[in-house]
C-alpha cells in the first residue's frame, strides 16, 4: 500500500466502514421477521433522505444533480442491486449474499470490455476467474442441480457493477451527497413500487419480498431506523475513504466485508461459515486485490 497518510487513514475508514454494515446487515432477518422488504425500504430511506435534507440545509450540501439522466441511471441500478441484496439476506447466509454481491468487480470487467472496449490483461482475466471459482464455493453452486435461489445474489452483484459504471461514466462532477441522496430516494419509490404491487393482490404475507404494509411494530422502527442511520455513515465513511487516497488501493479493504459479515454472523447467530467457504473468501479477495493492483498499474 502507498506510504501516504492519507491512504493509510482512508484504509482506515473503510475497514471500520465495512465493520458497520457488516454488522447492520446481520440483522435484516430480525427485521424480515416484522415487516417486509418494500415497507423496510420506503421508512429507510425516508430516514436516509430526512436526514440528508436537513443537514443539506444547514450546511448548504448540494442535492440538486447537474446530469439528471446521469444520476437517474445509476440511483435505478443500486437500488435494483439493494433490493435482490436485502431480499436474499431474509433466506440466505450474509456469507453467500455478499458473495454473489462482490462478483461486481468481475461483470465491471466484463461489461468494460463488452460496451466500452477497454482491453484487460492475463493477470486481471486469472483474477477474475479465481473470484469466480471462490465466489461458486461460498454459493454451493451445483452446476449439476443449479438452483436460481442460489444464484440469485449474484444479480445483485451485476447490477452493482452496472452502479459502478454508471458513476464512471455518467455521473462525473456530481456531488457525493447528490448521488447519496437520489440513491436512496430511488430505493423509496422502489419501496413504494412494491407496496403498491402487494396491495392488489400480491400479498400473501409468506416471505419477505411478497409481504405488503404492515403497521410497524416498536422492533421494525428500531432496526430499520438504526439500519438508516448507521449506513448513512458507513457510505458517508466509505466515499470519505475513496477521496483520502488512491482508489485502487483502498477499494481492496472494501473486500473486509466478507470477513466482518461472517464473523459478526458466527457471534451473534452461531451461523458459522465451513473450510470450503473460509477458502472461497480468500479467493474472492484474493482477485479482488489482483484486479485493483492491476487497474492502479494501468
Amino acid at each position: 500500500m502507498p506510504a501516504s497518510p492519507n491512504t493509510a487513514l482512508g484504509a482506515l475508514l473503510m475497514v471500520v466502514c465495512m465493520s458497520i454494515i457488516g454488522l447492520i446487515d446481520n440483522y435484516v432477518g430480525i427485521i424480515a421477521e416484522n415487516a417486509g422488504l418494500w415497507q423496510f425500504h420506503f421508512v429507510r430511506s425516508a430516514v436516509v433522505c430526512s436526514a440528508l435534507l436537513v443537514l443539506s440545509l444547514l450546511y448548504g450540501w448540494r442535492i440538486r444533480p447537474r446530469n439528471w439522466r446521469g444520476v437517474a441511471v445509476r440511483s435505478i441500478f443500486g437500488a435494483i442491486s439493494m433490493a435482490v441484496y436485502f431480499g436474499a439476506l431474509a433466506f440466505m447466509p450474509i456469507a453467500q449474499v455478499g458473495a454473489g454481491l462482490f462478483t461486481a468487480p468481475l461483470f465491471v470487467l466484463l461489461f468494460s470490455v463488452l460496451f466500452f472496449e477497454e482491453r484487460i490483461g492475463v493477470w486481471r482475466v486469472v483474477a477474475s476467474v479465481i473470484g469466480f471459482c471462490g465466489v461458486t464455493m461460498v454459493l454451493k453452486l451445483d452446476v449439476t442441480a443449479l438452483q436460481f435461489v442460489m444464484v440469485f445474489p449474484m444479480l445483485a452483484g451485476i447490477t452493482w457493477a452496472m452502479t459502478a459504471l454508471s458513476t464512471q461514466y455518467l455521473c462525473d462532477g456530481e456531488d457525493t451527497v447528490t448521488l447519496l441522496f437520489w440513491f436512496f430516494f430511488a430505493l423509496g419509490v422502489l419501496g413504494v413500487i412494491g407496496l403498491c404491487l402487494m396491495a392488489f393482490g400480491m400479498d400473501d404475507g409468506r416471505s419477505f419480498i411478497s409481504t405488503g404494509w404492515r403497521f410497524p411494530n416498536f422492533i421494525f422502527l428500531k432496526w430499520t431506523i438504526l439500519q438508516a442511520m448507521l449506513s448513512m455513515v458507513a457510505v458517508g465513511m466509505l466515499t470519505r475513504a475513496y477521496q483520502l487516497g488512491d482508489a485502487s488501493y483502498i477499494a481492496m479493504f472494501e473486500y473486509s466485508f466478507l470477513i466482518f459479515a461472517s464473523f459478526w454472523a458466527w457471534v451473534l447467530f452461531g451461523n458459522g461459515v465451513d473450510f470450503w467457504g473460509m477458502v472461497g473468501i480468500t479467493m474472492i479477495i484474493f482477485s479482488g486485490a489482483i484486479i485493483a493492483l492491476r487497474s492502479s498499474e494501468r
